[in-house]
């Protein structure tokens, strides 16, 4: 099983390398679907695996100072009790609706790839961000605060869009240059995902082993798909994973 694993999490890393979306959306069905994991596990486990892969990305952008630390703050004040909120609110529910809650929870994360599905179909609709100076003014920042809880709490009942949720959202509140909005987003999505995974991780949603399999694959994965991104269209790799993702949210509804 472990290989099986590993190979898996090859192929989500390979897309993300490919493609640069968060791999919420495409671990945690191919955790459900394809491992039978249940899917309270799978959203935890998801979590941790996603707050360790966006450490290192991270990282890499704070060195090249593509990170606006304020605009991460700002997402963060919002978001993180926003994701402490829903990854409790997971083990709230569990309580109250016992083992039924796993098939309510495999309907809500349908439903939350079909949303992530349509704002990535919107995004690649819209014009890509320009150079702006990107200074906020105070009601960019109140949206950011209350966008950011209403992220947080999806990111932490579901663990989709900790990336591809809230870099649409900078795309339309915050005219940076590419760089600086994708290292902004990978930041504040280790930090979402982090406080999320430490509350699943409290509740024994989480199974490590299977973390270990997943980045053992990952890991070199993202780093090919890297190296390969440059070969094939961006346009049309996304457009085929916005496909699978309706495809996967419609089977789990």
């Amino acid at each position: 099983m472990g290989l099986e694993i590993s190979l898996g999490g090859f192929a989500v890393g390979l897309l993300i390398g490919f493609t640069g979306m968060g791999g919420g959306f495409l671990m945690t069905p191919m955790l459900i679907l394809l491992f039978g994991v249940h899917p309270s596990v799978a959203v935890g486990t998801d979590l941790v695996y996603a707050s360790i892969t966006k450490f290192v990305g991270a990282w890499q952008h704070w060195r090249q100072g593509t990170v606006d630390l304020r605009v991460v703050k700002v997402l963060a004040a919002g978001s993180v009790p926003g994701a402490v909120a829903g990854a409790a609110g997971v083990q709230i529910f569990h309580g109250w609706f016992g083992p039924g809650f796993e098939g309510i929870m495999s309907r809500v994360l349908g439903l939350a790839f079909l949303v992530v599905s349509a704002v990535l179909l919107l995004r690649a609709a819209i014009p890509g961000p320009g150079g702006g100076s990107g200074e906020m003014s105070r009601p960019a920042a109140w949206k950011l605060v209350t966008l950011g809880v209403v992220g947080g709490g999806i990111v932490g009942l579901t663990s989709v869009g900790s990336g591809s949720l809230f870099i649409a959202l900078l795309t339309f509140l915050y005219p940076v240059s590419a760089s600086r909005l994708v290292g902004t987003d990978i930041a504040h999505a280790f930090i979402v995902s982090a406080v999320a995974g430490l509350v699943h991780f409290a509740a024994g949603t989480v199974d490590l082993p299977l973390v270990g399999w997943l980045l053992v694959g990952s890991l070199p994965g993202i780093v090919l798909g890297s190296r390969l991104s440059k070969r094939v269209p961006d346009r049309i790799v996304r457009l085929g994973l916005t496909v699978m993702l309706v495809v996967s949210g419609l089977k789990l509804l």
